[in-house]
């Protein structure tokens, strides 16, 4: 028999398992039934970590990232809903103002776009010393703000306003702005109306389908469409505060036809425009406008108002022939509706350029 050349304590000693032999393979070091775990910090640590549920790592990211979503969320909501309160924001940037649109379904239509806009459409009569005069306004607040021109209320005494539907109110004026045409006035007592959107007339281009609606001799709600047929056109207009003799030929009086008198290319039509006058950059259209139709709207194909409709040349009363005869030749000019909206803090301000 070979005797091992090992010392003798070489071999690791196993305890015995009770009959004084060595046990082996050794006993493990832990409970069968015990889950392993490595030591997290060291020796010394005799309870290991609870274990995780793994299950719970789902839902808790889930929900973080629906907490984060609703923050963002709400985050950008309130950043909108402040851009759409200001009104330095609404009145000066080119952005669009909401109100009545075109349906989906009728988007494009010159029928889509009347039914629609109509009922934000009115009849303005403005009484003064000169005579009872007749012009239109746009609806942009549904308890009674409506937009129109200086020239259609100058020196008016009384407003009444005549809806779409028929129901009359008393107007006053909020504020006027004769170096643009523009006035706002407000309804006594009226709410629940339907309000026009303002839209960007920077993004009109020559060739753009258009369509107006006022109230050209009385006739309420009259609709007629054309195309932009020009941008920037310099259109000289009076202010108010003129003479008997040019208030007279300002104002578009019942009975009398007389339109408001303008300049265009050195040139003067629909009578004198008087010694005090404005200019502006109107956009010219060929969609039919005649007297009444002053203060109305001119609107794209999606229903947005893109213009105040303002002066209309008539070849018969331009040539000196009796007033009887003037009607619209395709020759008409609109307010930018942006110019509107960078002014509509003054107006309500009440005050003037």
């Amino acid at each position: 028999m070979t005797e091992s050349q090992r010392p003798s304590g070489e071999y690791p000693m196993y305890p015995s398992y009770g009959n004084g032999e060595a046990a082996y393979p050794p006993p493990p070091s832990y409970q069968p039934g015990q889950p392993v775990f490595p030591d997290p910090v060291g020796p010394g640590v005799s309870e290991p970590p609870a274990p995780r549920r793994r299950a719970r790592k789902p839902v808790a990211l889930v929900a973080a990232v629906a907490i984060a979503a609703a923050v963002i969320g709400g985050g950008t909501a309130t950043v909108i809903g402040r851009l759409a309160d200001d009104p330095a924001t609404t009145a000066a940037g080119s952005g669009v103002v909401p109100g009545t649109t075109v349906s989906q379904s009728d988007k494009g239509t010159v029928s889509g776009v009347a039914k629609a806009l109509s009922p934000t459409i009115v009849e303005i009569g403005a009484t003064s010393t000169a005579g009872q005069s007749t012009g239109s306004g746009v609806v942009i607040t549904s308890d009674g703000e409506i937009v129109t021109n200086n020239h259609v209320i100058a020196d008016a005494s009384q407003i009444k306003v005549t809806l779409s539907t028929g129901k009359t109110y008393t107007a006053d004026v909020v504020g006027t702005d004769p170096d643009k045409d523009l006035a706002l006035i407000k309804l006594q007592g009226a709410s629940g109306l339907k309000t026009a959107t303002l839209g960007d007339s920077s993004q009109v281009a020559v060739g753009d389908e258009v369509v107006a609606i006022g109230s050209p001799e009385g006739l309420t709600g009259t609709v007629t469409s054309g195309i932009v047929s020009a941008l920037d056109r310099d259109v000289t207009v009076a202010k108010e505060g003129d003479n008997g003799q040019s208030q007279g030929q300002g104002q578009e009086q019942q009975g009398g036809g007389r339109q408001w008198p303008f300049e265009f290319g050195g040139q003067q039509f629909n009578g004198d425009t008087g010694e005090s006058t404005t200019t502006y950059k109107a956009i010219q259209t060929d969609a039919s406008l005649n007297p009444g139709n002053s203060g109305g709207a001119l609107i794209n194909m999606n229903g947005e108002i893109i213009g105040i409709n303002s002066a209309m040349y008539s070849a018969s009363s331009a040539a000196g022939q009796g007033s009887s005869g003037a009607g619209s030749v395709g020759l008409g000019f609109a307010i930018p509706v942006n110019t509107l909206k960078a002014d509509l803090d003054t107006l309500r301000a009440g005050n003037g350029s």
